[in-house]
């Protein structure tokens, strides 16, 4: 059997201001934003070259509303692999991108924390090299 996680929903409390950090805060891609009803649209956006993608799910309930930057309870909920910490480092303090813990150096590369413009929380990883 082959499989392949594909995608994960993230609850927004707007699709377009969630579509402006993701895209022009963190230089991810808009691949799709299509209006599924009136007030409902499928928004996915993904890291250039990425094989996994992100839903952006507008809360509808009043339990989605409060679950918005709390979906893992205040842990570290999504992991993003780069291959210049320090470039995309600075480019978050650029653009006034919360860093919340690192630069660091850790036995499986260098990493920081950052909070999106809900408060998830993101470890930001370039992995160390493989050694042979």
């Amino acid at each position: 059997m082959k499989q392949q996680l594909a995608m994960v929903s993230l609850l927004v409390k707007d699709y377009d201001e969630a579509i402006e950090f993701y895209t022009r805060k963190l230089g991810f891609q808009l691949l799709e934003d299509s209006r599924v009803t009136d007030t409902k649209r499928w928004v996915v956006v993904a890291p250039p070259g990425s094989t996994s993608s992100l839903l952006l799910a507008k809360a509808a309930t009043i339990e989605q509303e409060k679950a918005v930057g709390q979906q893992t309870g205040g842990r570290v909920f999504l992991f993003l692999h780069t291959d210049n910490l320090e470039r995309d480092y600075q480019h978050l303090l650029k653009e006034q991108i919360e860093i919340v813990r690192g630069p660091v150096e850790a036995p499986y590369g260098k990493v920081l924390v950052f909070a999106d413009l809900y408060g998830n929380l993101w470890d930001l990883i370039q992995p160390s090299p493989v050694q042979e």
